[in-house]
């Protein structure tokens, strides 16, 4: 794909909102980029759970999580278990999902949105 004006404003607006997304309700990569990326680049499911990994490379959550520890609201024992159970599950299930074809995949991805957001809108 070729770096255009449009492609890098439009990579800027999700970056934007997916950044402004994640410091004010923790959401971000799956939940808002890869949905973007694929609606408005045209991007295949398989380069949107890429490219979105590939942003969290990068401590991109830093200042966010800078406002979250001064507020004393970061338990960082916690934090280290899940962080390195995390990198464990996405080496696995970026295998799975690079073995599942487009369409099963899509699948999965929306089922699990929408399971979240039935469980979000009826609980609790």
């Amino acid at each position: 794909m070729k770096m255009t004006t449009t492609l890098v404003l439009t990579l800027v607006i999700i970056g934007l909102l997916a950044g402004f997304l994640s410091g004010l309700i923790g959401v971000g990569g799956g939940i808002i980029m890869v949905p973007m990326f694929i609606l408005f680049l045209g991007f295949t499911q398989h380069q949107a759970q890429g490219l979105s990994l590939a942003v969290l490379l990068p401590p991109v959550t830093f200042l966010a999580v800078y406002n979250y520890h001064q507020a004393g609201v970061i338990d960082w024992r916690y934090a280290l278990i899940v962080s390195v159970i995390f990198i464990i599950g996405g080496f696995i299930g970026s295998k799975v999902a690079l073995a599942l074809d487009q369409q099963t995949l899509k699948k999965v991805f929306g089922g699990i949105l929408l399971l979240i957001s039935i469980k979000l809108i009826l609980g609790k």
